[in-house]
C-alpha cells in the first residue's frame, strides 16, 4: 500500500455517528409532509447525494421548484439539528486518531454530501474545525457522490494525489465515489454492514470506531 499523506473524511457516519438522526428526519419530511408512503429502509437507501438529489430520486424531477427544495431541505436540517444536539460527540477515537495523524504530518480534509449549515453544526459544535485543511460540502461540487468530485476536489486543496489520499466511509456510495477517484478507502460500520459492501475492491479493511489497532498498524505505524 502507499503510504498515506492525507486522510479525507466523509462527516456523517464517519466522525459523528448521526446518520439515524438524518434518516428519523427524512422519514417524517417525505411521509408526515410528503406522503410518499415509503418505509423507513426505503428513505434509508435513497440517503446520499444532496438532499435535492435524493427528493428527485423519489418523487421524479417536475414535483418541486428548487424554492420549494431549498425549503424541505432546511426543515429537515433543523429537524436534524435539533434531536442530535443534545447527544452530539465524536465517534469514539476520534480525536486521538485525528491528533495522532496531524503530529505525523498527514493532511486531513472533509469531503462531504451535507451542505455547510450541518458542517458548520458539527465542527464548531465539536471544536474540530482546526483539524482540517480543505472543507468540501455539496455546496461545492455540481454532482455529489458516487462521482468522484468530492474527493477529488479535496485532494486538491489538500495538495495531494489522488492515490496517496486514504478515504474514511461509511456508506456504499461514498467507497464507490472514492474507487471513482482512484482512492482507497476505510469503512466505518455505523449505518451499513460489512455485507454491502462486497462489491467494492478499493476498501483496506473496516472499523467500528477509530479505537480500532488496524489504523495505527497500518496506516499511523507505517509512516515511522
Amino acid at each position: 500500500m502507499t503510504l498515506p499523506k492525507a486522510f479525507i473524511f466523509d462527516l456523517n457516519g464517519t466522525i459523528i455517528d448521526d446518520m439515524g438522526y438524518h434518516a428519523i428526519a427524512w422519514e417524517n419530511i417525505v411521509n408526515n409532509t410528503l406522503n410518499a408512503g415509503l418505509s423507513f429502509e426505503q428513505v434509508k437507501v435513497q440517503m446520499y447525494g444532496k438532499n435535492e438529489e435524493l427528493l428527485v430520486r423519489i418523487f421524479g424531477e417536475e414535483k418541486f421548484t428548487a424554492e420549494e427544495m431549498t425549503s424541505l431541505s432546511i426543515q429537515k436540517e433543523h429537524a436534524y439539528q435539533t434531536a442530535y444536539k443534545p447527544v452530539m460527540k465524536c465517534i469514539d477515537g476520534f480525536e486521538s486518531f485525528a491528533q495522532k495523524a496531524s503530529d505525523k504530518g498527514i493532511e486531513m480534509g472533509i469531503g462531504s454530501a451535507a451542505i455547510m449549515f450541518n458542517i458548520n453544526f458539527i465542527l464548531d459544535g465539536l471544536n474540530l474545525r482546526h483539524f482540517f485543511k480543505a472543507i468540501v460540502s455539496a455546496d461545492d461540487v455540481t454532482i455529489s457522490k458516487p462521482d468522484p468530485e468530492t474527493f477529488l476536489k479535496a485532494a486538491t486543496i489538500l495538495g495531494v494525489s489522488p492515490i496517496d489520499c486514504i478515504v474514511f466511509e461509511d456508506a456504499p456510495k461514498g467507497v464507490e465515489a472514492a474507487a471513482n477517484a482512484g482512492m482507497k478507502c476505510v469503512v466505518i460500520t455505523t449505518m451499513h454492514p460489512k455485507e454491502d459492501f462486497s462489491t467494492y475492491n478499493n476498501i483496506l479493511f473496516f472499523i467500528d470506531d477509530y479505537t480500532d489497532e488496524q489504523l495505527a498498524n497500518q496506516l499511523l505505524n507505517s509512516l515511522d
